[in-house]
């Protein structure tokens, strides 16, 4: 296997910064668009085999160093009872949202036999990854699973969710909980059918104060970090926020931490204790701009962060869908070329 991904987690010298890309198998990519034109999107999540067919495309594609399973952070959400529909253009939808108690009792914790279609793909790829590279798992953040079933969708001041945790602490609290419950069973779920790294996603902890981060996102994460079968298998917490947050999100002991943009990578690392990996941390919006531009940025920050052992390249956040495809595949090109 190129192990060069699990030493830079493990924190252990690497010739070079191994390399993937949030949102890597993705919309940027004719390729998928192959794929998504036939299928729904909850199909293709859903279907192991085309799971797999969509995981290995910027394996097959791009070259990177480490393959990440296709699925969604909503899927514990449904699982739970939510009524999950992705529409075009518009995004997830949850067609009864969680308002109240009631709504939060409703909701089912021993529903992992709903989840097992994942497990199934995570088999299908790994025998197409044949041990080249590792397979990386993921699960959304209780919080940020907790926005989409209060909001019923996306938002972009979460202002009934905040309600929620302002004026119903105890509700919210249940709610966080039980989406705490059902994640760490599902990543375990993920651990035992054979990922070789897991990535939790707390997309939108941005929107929290310190505080608010610290009672209802942190707390959570790490009650799921304390109860993963983590033996051998390296946790990466990422975050919007996590310039701001990183040195609360070391606390819950993760393997790696993924920096967004707003952050000096360098500043970031020698903030945490020995031994936390960074991930990270180009801005994706470099990915638009002219090629020298690219490989300037690029290597501007592998200078910056020469010497130091736990370094994985990636992006602040997800590709986005009009990223041209062969700046994606330039930026990985330039990166592999580099040696410390």
């Amino acid at each position: 296997m190129n192990t060069l991904f699990l030493d830079a987690a493990w924190s252990k010298p690497t010739e070079r910064p191994p390399v993937w890309m949030m949102r890597q198998a993705g919309r940027f990519m004719p390729e998928y668009w192959e794929i998504k034109n036939k299928y729904s999107f909850l199909e293709m999540c859903k279907t192991p085999e085309i799971a797999a067919d969509v995981t290995m495309l910027p394996v097959d594609l791009l070259g990177i160093d480490a393959a990440i399973l296709f699925c969604d952070i909503l899927v514990t959400a449904e699982a739970m009872g939510g009524d999950l529909s992705f529409t075009q253009g518009v995004g997830p939808r949850f067609a009864n949202p969680v308002r109240n108690l009631k709504d939060v009792e409703n909701l089912n914790v021993d529903c992992l036999d709903k989840l097992e279609y994942v497990a199934d793909a995570i088999k299908v790829i790994q025998q197409r990854l044949n041990g080249n590279i590792p397979l990386i798992g993921f699960a959304g953040a209780p919080f940020t699973v907790m926005s989409y079933l209060v909001e019923g969708a996306s938002s972009k001041d979460f202002k009934t969710t905040k309600l929620l945790m302002h004026n119903h602490p105890e509700v919210a609290h249940k709610l966080l909980a039980k989406i705490a419950k059902v994640t760490a069973d599902y990543l375990n779920l993920q651990i035992a059918a054979g990922v070789n790294a897991i990535q939790i996603f707390d997309s939108w902890a941005l929107s929290l104060s310190w505080n608010d981060y610290e009672e209802f996102s942190h707390r959570y994460i790490k009650e799921i970090i304390v109860n993963l079968n983590r033996k051998d298998i390296p946790v990466i917490s990422f975050c919007k926020g996590s310039s701001v947050f990183a040195p609360m999100m070391a606390t819950a002991q993760p393997d790696v931490i993924s920096v967004d943009w707003n952050a000096d990578l360098l500043n970031i690392k020698n903030s945490l204790p020995a031994g936390i990996a960074v991930q990270g941390n180009l801005d994706p919006h470099i990915l638009y701009a002219d090629k020298p531009v690219i490989k300037k940025t690029i290597l501007q920050l592998f200078e910056r962060m020469r010497g130091e052992n736990g370094f994985i390249f990636n992006l602040g956040h997800g590709i986005m869908p009009d990223i041209p495809f062969d700046h994606v595949k330039y930026a990985i090109e330039v990166i592999k070329e580099f040696r410390y």
